[in-house]
């Protein structure tokens, strides 16, 4: 997705209308295996022009939006740990991430590959990470800085997900469940140093 895009003018609009294109490709995705994005825009009433502003190729669309399918929104993940503590919801929130990772390690690699593949590689992966992170701190890390909110978020996004499993298993040799493990434990390390105050 063309996060250069989305970022600029309406934010919220143009999020809806990412969300419109992403239930248009989950829906054809179940009754066709070759779609295009001109199908994806009718099928979503958006111009042709407007899907290419925010996916430049089908297999980028395709491939988010089967990852899209299995991910909890970010007002769901929140609702699952509006009542912990600060600490214990930023690591149930890695836990949630790890697991999805892990439970859907193909599609991610697979995301990953077409998205550094294209040509428009500055594609924002693991926004939806930060972004959950960010909600989470709105709400309950209001006693930190806005500069150590964003630190925070940004350090915890690279402690889960799809990033952090392919540098633990590829480079350092982990299982998935040592992965785990080494990543929960680094972020303990950072909460404790951010959070001991």
């Amino acid at each position: 997705m063309n996060e250069k895009y989305i970022g600029t003018g309406r934010k919220n609009q143009k999020l809806k209308t990412r969300d419109k294109i992403l239930e248009s490709t989950q829906s054809l995705m179940e009754n066709s295996e070759n779609l295009t994005l001109e199908d994806v825009a009718k099928k979503a009433g958006i111009s042709r022009a407007t899907i290419y502003r925010y996916y430049s190729k089908i297999e980028i669309l395709v491939a988010e939006a089967v990852l899209d399918l299995n991910t909890k929104s970010t007002e769901e993940i929140i609702e699952d740990v509006r009542h912990m503590e600060l600490d214990k919801a930023i690591i149930a929130i890695q836990d949630y991430y790890n697991n999805l990772t892990i439970d859907h390690e193909a599609g991610f690699r697979k995301y990953m590959s077409v998205v550094l593949n294209a040509e428009q590689s500055k594609k924002m992966r693991g926004a939806r990470r930060k972004k959950t992170l960010q909600k989470l701190f709105k709400d309950k890390a209001k006693h930190l800085s806005a500069s150590e909110r964003e630190n925070l978020a940004n350090l915890a996004t690279v402690l889960m997900g799809i990033e952090a499993f392919v540098v633990t298993k590829d480079v350092c040799d982990l299982d998935n469940q040592q992965s785990k493990e080494v990543l929960n434990w680094g972020l303990k390390q950072v909460l404790q140093s951010v959070l001991k105050s």
